[in-house]
């Protein structure tokens, strides 16, 4: 009876595992994803920073738009849901 009671036991430390690694892998997504939105948000900077005659409008005109189109739908760099649906469904 001891082995059935210590198998399942390592059956729920398993499962305890692999629900503890999946919320991990998903924590790591969200600061990559959020790493990437503050390298976005920097380039956005410092183009805004530069002095006019240094600055290419066009290129500035370029990031704003893919920021502000970015941060009008956050769902479009949220990470795939658990239930395998795409984050903008």
């Amino acid at each position: 009876m001891d082995t059935l009671k210590t198998k399942a036991r390592d059956l729920r430390n398993r499962t305890d595992l692999w629900r503890r690694l999946t919320a991990l892998e998903e924590e790591v997504q969200e600061c990559r994803q959020l790493n990437l939105r503050l390298a976005e948000l920097c380039d956005v900077m410092m183009e805004l920073l530069l002095p006019a005659a240094q600055r290419d409008e066009a290129a500035i005109a370029e990031i704003l738009e893919r920021y502000q189109s970015d941060v009008s739908d956050p769902a479009s760099w949220a990470p795939d849901r658990p239930d395998g649906a795409s984050a903008g469904e």
